[in-house]
């Protein structure tokens, strides 16, 4: 069963497995012991440790291990902001930050802090003048800002961010950057003179539960909470030296594959790009066509349950994931996609993993056209009544959108159609619709929207 959910979750590398048991026999002893099992487990660390740094671009001595990519972003942005309390209580957070980094947002809230979003284009990608402004209007003395985070690369979309112009407009003003390196780091490191960087093994082919933190010298940084003398006090708790070690292993291994695998990759993600919308009637391909990682592409559809149709995939064999939240479990829209003004229903995220072949991606492109048409074709509205207004009220995504569709084509060019729907998604979906089909939104009020006809039949 080919697996497109690499920027998920990957298998574990051969690397990282032979790392894996070669020190479960030989790291398993306490490395902060002077015994001679403690010095040979010291040894491992301190070794991992050094091959994590040169791969991050840091010191060996400024990053530590935790004990996910999750904790990592969490005692980053918690220990920057206590080290820079007296600077002022604001953070700075792109609105397309991953989840991790907005909960840690929102407990800095919860505190008194105070949070400011940076927006995206449509592509996803933030205007590094933007963090610039925010910054320079942030001056005076206790009101500044403490810390400012922005992820390397989106995971929802692929778009790669502005990262080196952004540290360097934050060092220029003496704020901290924080960077969520997750998706990018696998394929190099992250440029520019950023201050702490987070990243997961798991990313990159390395075991689950083990993430990095690095924190360079010169950055104020404070230890909330209990610490003990483990990894610098900044992750407390007896190591998992086997799995660090083996994420280690792993990352020098990706990194030795990258440049090629990656060449190889934006290749045949390219040809998805190009022949979804092609293949696909009313399929649009986001994110960033040129600025993004290598093995990445998602495309939204229109008319389609972005659940229903990743169960068809799946019955097709293929593992594929999807960049919006907008399920029946969730009931609310991604906030990636929302930030962008894309439409978060039919959204499917494919993102190759290393060795994927040609004939893996030639049936996903052979059996995607025959996949969205059947859940289209158990997806119909009820009859809508004569006239202009809609009443979707108590409907999901994408039913609303569909009913629009449908009624839009019996009005004359000019007239208005008003759609009333609570759903939390159709305030990103309305939009996003007129936006690809080349109506005119006219606004909404309450759960009332209003649409225009603005293209012939």
């Amino acid at each position: 069963m080919p697996y497109f959910d690499a920027a998920s979750s990957l298998p574990l590398h051969p690397v990282a497995r032979q790392a894996l048991l070669a020190a479960l026999d030989e790291g398993w002893a306490d490395p902060g012991r002077p015994h001679r099992e403690g010095r040979r487990a010291r040894m491992l660390l301190d070794a991992a440790r050094e091959t994590a740094a040169e791969a991050v671009g840091c010191r060996p001595d400024e990053l530590v291990f935790t004990p996910s990519g999750t904790a990592a972003v969490h005692a980053g942005v918690a220990g920057a902001l206590a080290g820079r309390r007296r600077t002022g209580r604001l953070l700075l957070v792109s609105a397309v930050e991953h989840s991790s980094v907005l909960h840690a947002a929102e407990a800095h809230e919860r505190t008194g802090g105070a949070v400011r979003q940076i927006p995206v284009d449509r592509t996803g990608r933030v205007s590094a003048e933007e963090y610039a402004a925010a910054l320079a209007e942030s001056r005076a003395p206790g009101e500044g800002v403490a810390l400012a985070c922005l992820q390397s690369a989106n995971h929802e979309v692929g778009t790669v961010q502005p990262v080196a112009e952004t540290a360097a407009a934050c060092a220029e003003e003496g704020v901290p950057l924080l960077v969520d390196a997750a998706q990018s780091l696998p394929w190099g490191p992250v440029e520019g003179p950023w201050a702490l960087l987070a990243a997961s093994a798991h990313k990159w082919g390395g075991p689950a539960g083990v993430g990095l933190l690095a924190v360079r010298k010169g950055t104020r940084f404070a230890v909330p909470g209990p610490a003990d003398e483990r990894e610098s006090g900044r992750s407390p708790g007896f190591e998992n030296l086997p799995a660090i070690v083996a994420a280690a292993a792993s990352l020098r291994a990706v990194r030795a594959e990258a440049e090629a695998e990656a060449a190889r990759l934006r290749a045949l993600v390219d040809r998805i790009r190009a022949r979804v919308p092609a293949l696909v009637p009313d399929a649009e391909v986001v994110g960033d066509p040129v600025r993004r990682l290598p093995h990445l592409v998602t495309f939204s559809c229109l008319y389609v349950d972005g659940e229903a149709l990743l169960h068809a995939l799946d019955a097709e064999g293929f593992a594929v994931s999807s960049g919006s939240s907008c399920t029946s479990s969730t009931l609310t829209p991604s906030h990636v996609l929302r930030a962008m003004g894309v439409l978060s229903e039919g959204n499917v995220r494919v993102s190759l993993p290393p060795g994927t072949s040609d004939a893996d991606v030639e049936r996903f492109l052979a059996l995607l056209p025959g996949a969205v048409a059947g859940v289209r074709a158990h997806i119909e509205p009820a009859a809508s009544p004569p006239g202009h207004t809609i009443d979707a009220l108590g409907k999901l995504c994408p039913l609303p959108v569909i009913e629009l569709a449908k009624v839009i084509k019996t009005v004359p060019v000019g007239t208005v159609v008003t759609v009333l729907a609570d759903d939390e998604a159709a305030k990103l979906d309305i939009p996003a619709w007129c936006e690809m089909t080349g109506h005119a939104y006219e606004g909404a009020e309450g759960s009332a929207f209003r649409v225009r006809r603005v293209t012939p039949e």
